[in-house]
C-alpha cells in the first residue's frame, strides 16, 4: 500500500499539485471579496495551467532540441513548442496582472477600498 502510494506520487504527484493549485485558485476567486485577493488567486490558476502544460509535455529520456551531431533521430528530442507557448502564456499573465493592478489602483482612488461589498454599496 505504501509502496504503491510512493510510486504514484513519484510518477504523478506533480499532477496532484497542479490540481490542488488550480482549484485553490478557483475557490479563492469565488469566495474572496477583496479584489486584490481575487487577482492573486487568478495568478495561482494561471501558474497551475502553465505548470500542467509543461509537465504534460515532458518526455522521458529526451534531449534538448539542439542539433549536436550525436543523433539524427527526431524521437530522441523533446518538443520545444509547449515551452515556447508557455513562455508566451507567462508574458500574457504578466500583462493581465499589470492591467489588473492598474484597475485596482483606480478603484482604490475612486472608492477608497478594494473590497467588493464596499464598492457595490457605493
Amino acid at each position: 500500500m505504501i509502496d504503491t502510494l510512493n510510486t504514484f506520487l513519484a510518477s504523478r504527484g506533480i499532477y496532484c499539485l497542479v490540481f490542488i493549485l488550480f482549484f485553490l485558485g478557483v475557490y479563492g476567486m469565488i469566495s474572496c471579496k477583496n479584489y486584490m485577493k481575487k487577482m492573486m488567486c487568478m495568478n495561482i490558476m494561471q501558474i497551475a495551467v502553465i505548470l500542467f502544460f509543461l509537465c504534460f509535455s515532458e518526455k522521458l529520456g529526451a534531449m534538448i532540441p539542439v542539433l549536436d551531431g550525436v543523433t539524427s533521430n527526431a524521437d530522441a528530442y523533446s518538443n520545444p513548442l509547449p515551452h515556447a507557448l508557455m513562455l508566451t502564456a507567462i508574458v500574457v499573465s504578466l500583462g493581465t496582472t499589470g492591467v489588473a493592478l492598474a484597475l485596482l489602483m483606480r478603484l482604490k482612488e475612486s472608492y477608497g477600498s478594494v473590497e467588493e461589498d464596499e464598492i457595490l454599496r457605493r
